[in-house]
C-alpha cells in the first residue's frame, strides 16, 4: 500500500505547477477586474445598464418558472430566480473548483441584488417604469403589503443592498479564502 501510494504521490507531484511569485500575482487578477465593476455599480445604483436587460428576462423567467405556487410565490419567483441563477453558476463554479468562475457568479449575484434593492426600496411610490406598463401591479408593493411592511420598503432595500455589499467584497476577496 505505501508503494502504491508514493507512486500516486509521485503522479500528483509531476502534474503540480511548481509556484513562483506570478502565480501569486495571477491570482488576483480576476479581483483587480471586478473591483472597479462593483464599485461602478455601487455608485450608479438605479442606473439601467446593459446587463438589466438579461437580468429583466431572468425575472420575468422567474413568474413563469413559479407560476404554479400561489400568487405570493408567482409574484416573488422574479426576485427569486434573480438570486437563484447567479448562485447556481457560482456554486457550480465552486464545485469544480474554479475560483475565477465563482468570482464572477458572485459579482453577477451582488449585481441583481442591487436591482433587487432599488425594486424593493420602490414598493410605496412605485416610480419605476415595469414591462406591462400600468396594467401590472409592482412585485413589492404587493410582497410588502401582504407582509404588512410596506411602510418600510426603503429598510428592505438597503438590507439587499448590504448584502449585495458584502457579496461584492466576497467576490473580490475570494483569493485569501478558495487557494489553489
Amino acid at each position: 500500500m505505501s508503494e502504491e501510494f508514493n507512486k500516486e504521490l509521485q503522479q500528483s507531484l509531476k502534474k503540480a505547477k511548481p509556484y513562483s511569485q506570478s502565480s501569486e500575482i495571477k491570482k488576483w487578477i480576476p479581483s483587480l477586474i471586478i473591483l472597479p465593476i462593483a464599485v461602478y455599480w455601487i455608485l450608479n445604483r438605479g442606473e439601467y445598464g446593459l446587463i438589466d436587460n438579461v437580468d429583466l428576462v431572468i425575472h420575468e423567467a422567474g413568474h413563469l418558472f413559479f407560476m404554479f405556487f400561489g400568487k405570493f410565490i408567482y409574484t416573488l419567483g422574479g426576485t427569486l430566480m434573480q438570486i437563484i441563477l447567479p448562485s447556481l453558476i457560482a456554486y457550480t463554479f465552486f464545485r469544480n473548483s474554479y475560483r475565477t468562475g465563482v468570482q464572477f457568479g458572485l459579482l453577477w449575484l451582488g449585481q441583481n441584488l442591487i436591482n433587487i434593492s432599488v425594486y424593493a426600496a420602490d414598493a410605496q411610490a412605485r416610480k419605476l417604469p415595469l414591462l406591462g406598463g400600468k396594467k401590472v401591479y409592482h412585485d413589492w408593493h404587493y410582497l410588502l403589503g401582504e407582509l404588512g411592511i410596506r411602510e418600510y420598503d426603503f429598510v428592505v432595500g438597503y438590507i439587499f443592498f448590504a448584502i449585495a455589499l458584502l457579496i461584492f467584497i466576497l467576490a473580490v476577496l475570494l483569493p485569501l479564502i478558495i487557494k489553489d
